[in-house]
């Protein structure tokens, strides 16, 4: 129920235990967090939090605030809005004329939360991630169970054992009343003894979980690092002595040098394959850090490289090749207190969200309902935020149509172009070696997500099995972005000018993954129209190279990177982001099709398709449907001609005879791998040279890397699958698209880079009978008052 809440000004007082606590709700006081707003008398006035009323429609904040007050109204509400733990989702001004007149000059100011619904369905849904419970139990069934016997035992993944897909469709056929209660299961990977185990973990009664099955890897590649393991590797350098010597020598004090763990990945060899006994070895190399700056990525020990056994902790590699000075610390810092006051870069007015009528968002669990769209939020330890069951309502069919059944992302390659002692491994995994789902921080109300979100909590099971709460890692909120979903101007009919035009609000799903240097926001923006539009949005921090140049002048030979400033290069490297889309297009039997356009003479006669005028030439499309995995792989920058890529359902047409489909759009950062087939970071990521690979539809095919992408050798990756060429014409079948970026660094990207953004788009084609949204009502706020207060 929504409440209507007033808050006003006076000591503090405890907080009124009946208000309810939740994540959209406008929670603006705590018993334990009381921020004082200052006045001009430099009396501080505390917010005190006291039930007003019960409405239906809204929640409202009255605030009374007389003209003396030293802040601006804008000050005064961004003071507000900030100091809160979460945010308020829409806000106006309006003056209380009893106020004004009782206490003149007096200013009223009227914030209204529009709160989105949210509630804790009593049944979980089938593919909600595990449980905080569940993943105890999960711990409980593996630590139990004689077929590890082994220890210590090293949890590196422990995911949701999604349910046969077939069951899960038919649990959302189901009435909420019939559904059947699906089986729950973990799978899990586990290191102990110095080998990967792969169990399966009955669940569904969590006082009494089990073992389902259990097996042994023997083959290439290692699960990803630990939190805690790469911890542990951390206070190794400083014990070894030739590091200590190492860095003595550059002028270094071993207390301002951490080193981090790098996969080694594979370069020939039995490397990365399981034996008997063998060690799992990583490198690590080594950064200066201290409170002069923030950002050690700008401060490398260059030439120093230790090897180190992950298994048995200890240093069994160390080279030291080469000595370039440690780029200096100052102008490298990018956080607030280190850069400012004074702020001299661009400052914009402050805005807000403004939804007179309430959240359009419902959310139940975690399956999220908006507009026309339904559909699950998960998440994974190292896919991050999974999206699942997002179906559209049809309005002019009456009915709910699947679009998407699963989809996340795979994996993100990133391998570095400079082929140096210290550098040429840099080829990083960050899903397969590190985890996206880990590296999902916070995200910071106002800044990552605006006023009117939601926010969503992860988990994930930490290295000894333990959950971890992943805080804030999703949040959902509409996007008023002042886009036109569509219009048109007629001013051809004789005395009438027709417009009408239809505002573009979209709802936004998002995480932010810090993965390391790089920070990676990811939305899923879903549209009224029917799309569905991934974003990708790059911002962070360089890997930089020392070097003893400090002007470009000095530079005869491949530097492999930009001078970004004295001793430091932003090495060249590309960003490859591969998703697992497994599209439903009106059910589960689609095919591929493959609409080339393609240029035409006019030969003048019709039955060749010409016409007898002086026109020469036209396109046309040429229909190709994919038979095989073969057909299905598409690098989009090819020479064979654009083309509109399209998954379509061949048993389900429109009135007029066409197939229901959905056409893949990219949007930006199309680049493929440019690396050879025959170097090792290509072999274990071969399917990076195309953009699109149509597969069907298999459970254990997730990762495109491979199950164990650490040090893998690329037999057991999406090209691998490939090659077996299966059908999928007329199959259930599953989208990998890759966005791809080759950075080039600029100075620009120093200290911190500026955000770039690639995306691709699945849009409705001759999925719908005609626009759906034609029959939408035209916007009623028009003309609602500009919110800017002006004191």
């Amino acid at each position: 129920m929504l409440v209507d809440w007033g808050l006003s000004f006076g000591p503090p007082i405890e907080e009124n235990a009946s208000v309810p606590r939740s994540k959209n709700a406008a929670s603006l006081a705590t018993n334990k967090r009381q921020r004082a707003v200052q006045f001009q008398n430099s009396e501080p006035i505390y917010p005190m939090l006291y039930r007003w009323s019960e409405l239906r429609t809204r929640q409202c904040i009255k605030l009374y605030v007389s003209e003396h007050v030293v802040y601006s109204a804008h000050s005064l509400l961004n003071t507000i809005l900030l100091d809160q733990a979460y945010p308020l989702h829409c806000i106006h001004t309006a003056a209380d004329s009893y106020l004004l007149a009782m206490i003149p000059p007096l200013l009223a100011v009227l914030l209204v939360t529009a709160a989105g619904t949210v509630s804790c369905s009593p049944r979980r849904h089938p593919l909600d991630p595990l449980s905080a419970v569940e993943l105890t139990a999960v711990r409980s069934a593996v630590l139990a169970s004689p077929l590890v016997p082994d220890r210590p035992i090293s949890f590196h993944y422990v995911g949701l054992d999604e349910p046969d897909k077939a069951d899960v469709l038919s649990y959302a056929s189901s009435s909420s009343r019939r559904r059947p209660v699906l089986p729950r299961r973990a799978f899990v990977v586990a290191r102990a003894g110095g080998r990967s185990h792969e169990l399966r973990v009955d669940v569904t009664n969590t006082s009494a979980p089990s073992v389902a099955s259990h097996a042994v890897h023997r083959g290439a590649g290692f699960p990803r690092f630990t939190t805690e393991e790469m911890a542990a590797a951390a206070g190794l350098p400083p014990r070894y002595p030739p590091f200590v010597e190492s860095v003595r020598r550059r002028g270094l004090n071993v207390s301002d040098v951490g080193c981090g763990v790098f996969s080694m990945g594979w370069f020939g060899g039995e490397a990365g394959h399981h034996q008997a006994g063998g060690g799992r070895l990583t490198k690590m190399q080594c950064f200066v850090f201290g409170a002069a700056t923030a950002n050690f990525y700008a401060r490398p020990v260059e030439g120093v490289t230790l090897v180190v056994d992950l298994d048995r902790m200890a240093v069994v590699g160390y080279r030291d090749r080469v000595v370039h000075p440690v780029p200096e610390a100052e102008g490298t810092d990018y956080r607030a207190a280190k850069v400012g006051p004074p702020f001299t870069g661009p400052v914009t007015a402050p805005g807000v969200v403004v939804q007179p009528e309430g959240s359009g968002v419902k959310i139940d669990g975690r399956v999220v309902r908006w507009a026309n769209w339904e559909f699950h939020v998960g998440f994974d330890v190292r896919a991050s935020t999974v999206i699942s069951m997002a179906s559209v309502y049809d309005g002019d069919a009456g009915t709910r149509r699947q679009v998407l059944y699963r989809g996340f992302v795979s994996e993100i390659f990133v391998p570095y172009m400079d082929p140096e002692e210290e550098w040429y491994f840099h080829g990083f995994m960050d899903a397969g070696d590190y985890g996206l789902g880990v590296s999902a921080f916070p995200l910071q109300p106002g800044a990552d997500c605006p006023a009117n979100a939601i926010y969503m909590d992860g988990l994930y099971a930490n290295a000894d099995g333990q959950p971890v709460k992943a805080e804030n890692a999703i949040c959902v909120f509409e996007r008023y972005a002042g886009d036109v979903a569509w219009r048109h101007t007629e001013a051809g009919i004789p005395g009438q000018l027709i417009t009408e035009v239809r505002p573009d609000v979209t709802l936004v799903v998002r995480t932010v993954v810090s993965a390391g240097n790089y920070d990676y926001t990811f939305d899923w923006e879903f549209k009224t129209a029917g799309s569905i539009k991934c974003v990708v949005s790059l911002s962070g921090i360089l890997e930089m190279k020392a070097t003893s140049y400090t002007h470009v002048n000095q530079i005869k030979e491949d530097a492999h990177g930009t001078l970004l400033a004295a001793n430091t290069v932003g090495v060249y490297h590309d960003h490859f982001i591969t998703y697992h889309l497994d599209l439903d297009v009106d059910g589960t039997e689609n095919s591929f099709v493959k609409n080339t356009i393609t240029p035409m003479r006019n030969t003048g006669d019709p039955a060749t398709g010409g016409a007898d005028t002086p026109r020469r030439s036209y396109w046309t499309v040429r229909r190709e449907v994919a038979e095989t995995e073969a057909d299905g792989q598409v690098n989009i920058n090819s020479s064979g001609g654009p083309a509109d890529l399209l998954f379509v359902n061949p048993s389900k047409k429109t009135s007029v005879g066409n197939e229901v489909g959905y056409r893949l759009v990219p949007a930006g950062a199309t680049a493929s791998s440019l690396l050879a087939d025959d170097d090792y970071p290509q072999r274990r990521a071969s399917y990076s040279k195309k953009q699109v690979w149509v597969t069907p539809y298999d459970k254990s095919e997730k990762w495109a890397s491979g199950l164990y992408a650490e040090q893998s050798t690329g037999d057991d990756n999406l090209a691998a699958w490939s090659r077996r060429n299966r059908r999928i014409k007329e199959e259930d079948i599953v989208l990998w698209y890759t966005l791809g970026v080759h950075h080039l660094p600029y100075q620009e990207d120093f200290p911190v880079m500026p955000t770039v953004s690639g995306a691709f788009e699945l849009r409705p084609s001759n999925f719908f009978e005609r626009n759906p949204l034609i029959r939408t009502k035209p916007p009623s706020n028009a003309n609602f008052p500009n919110c800017s207060c002006h004191i």
